[in-house]
């Protein structure tokens, strides 16, 4: 089967193709968008149109939800794949979600279970992976000095969320909404397990956010998408990541060494070691698998599901200690692939534990990387794919 992979520089999509090709596909790519990302939808819709014109193929595929490709497909009357890495993905609100070329797979239970309902038999749930062959080669010719330059206790890749948090574009908040907002997410900073933002959202507290928000978020076009979610999700949900972030930081590093690599601004944190960006494919395996802990942090906007660090980490056979997530016991289980953490005194004490017991730390590390090369990789994931969206 040939399929066309339209691409936008998520860094899971080699590691996709990759999976395509070890199960006999042929993957065509359009990467306008990678380099360009002004590129409008009618330019979009123009550059895939005129490629299956010319080159036909049996299906489209996009990390994420295009609604662009699923109004082609539609047309074309050719399915659709896509499998969202992300939360928010804003654009599953759209009109075109309910097309009947879509087939549309969702890592996320709390998302799938809000969007199945636009268009039941054709939205799944499908759990992340990871390529354990690039991870583990990455890992194996890795010279001394690179372990040795990525070697840390504690590491933790990925943004504070600080520099990109829209919520901060709030001006002169009444106290009342103020404090209700403060209050609310000071609330589901201390749950675990389970998002209480949305429904506990009244009219007229988002009426108020509004009024008081220049430039409040609205779909483009017709979509289902509501004030309440996007409030919730986009905004709060953003916000309360960069608050957990940063108190992961303040707290781990004044009791260990803590090393970040990321972009966003650490000045308020003096005992973090910043240490830049890292390389996805180069460096990031070698952290990893070099770091007594490798942290997770999930965004509050996923609201159930494990984000791609979990499976990015074990692929390299590194220890995973994550936040609880609803569906980390269903993909792993807990003491034996990975460690969790409750509440942020539990993410210290535990953090303090396994680097006191090297031997069982090596030993989960050991046997997460078993799971996820038996159960969680990219031809398996792919499969599975296909199969839902097609039939067996």
């Amino acid at each position: 089967m040939k399929l066309l992979f339209y691409r936008y520089g998520s860094i899971c999509e080699p590691d996709i193709i990759d999976g395509f090709q070890e199960l006999g596909y042929i993957v065509h790519e359009i990467t306008t968008e990678i380099t360009n990302k002004s590129l409008t939808p009618q330019e979009s819709i123009k550059i895939v149109s005129n490629f299956l014109l010319d080159q036909p193929v049996d299906f489209i595929f996009s990390i994420n939800f295009y609604p662009t490709l699923s109004e082609v497909c539609h047309i074309f009357h050719l399915p659709y794949l896509c499998w969202t890495v992300d939360s928010p993905v804003m654009e599953l609100f759209a009109t075109s979600i309910t097309h009947s070329c879509n087939r549309i797979f969702l890592f996320d239970k709390a998302q799938y279970r809000e969007i199945s309902p636009l268009n039941p038999d054709h939205v799944f749930y499908l759990p992340l992976a990871v390529n354990t062959k690039q991870k583990q080669s990455c890992v194996r010719y890795a010279s001394a000095s690179m372990r040795e330059k990525f070697s840390a206790d504690i590491s933790f890749v990925g943004s504070l969320y600080t520099e990109k948090c829209p919520y901060d574009r709030l001006q002169n908040p009444p106290a009342y909404l103020s404090g209700y907002l403060d209050g609310l997410m000071e609330a589901q900073l201390h749950i675990y397990g389970g998002f209480i933002v949305e429904e506990l959202l009244t009219e007229e507290i988002i009426e108020e956010f509004k009024a008081h928000f220049p430039g409040f978020y609205t779909y483009p076009s017709e979509s289902y998408l509501t004030d309440r979610q996007t409030l919730a999700q986009l905004y709060i949900g953003s916000k309360i990541s960069a608050m957990e972030r940063i108190r992961v930081m303040e707290i781990l590093s004044a009791r260990f060494s803590v090393d970040l690599y990321t972009a966003s601004d650490t000045s308020a944190l003096p005992q973090v070691h910043n240490r830049g960006l890292a390389k996805t494919l180069e460096e990031m395996p070698i952290i990893f698998n070099n770091s007594k802990i490798n942290l997770n942090i999930t965004s509050k906007s996923i609201r159930s599901g494990l984000p791609l660090r979990i499976f990015d980490i074990m692929g390299c056979g590194g220890f995973v200690l994550t936040n609880f997530q609803p569906e980390l016991p269903e993909l792993f289980v807990p003491g034996e692939d990975l460690a969790y953490y409750e509440n942020l005194d539990d993410l210290a004490d535990k953090a303090d534990y396994f680097l006191r017991h090297e031997t069982e730390r090596k030993e989960i590390a050991a046997h997460g990387l078993e799971t996820v090369q038996k159960y969680h990789t990219y031809p398996i994931r792919l499969e599975q794919m296909i199969e839902l969206a097609f039939g067996k």
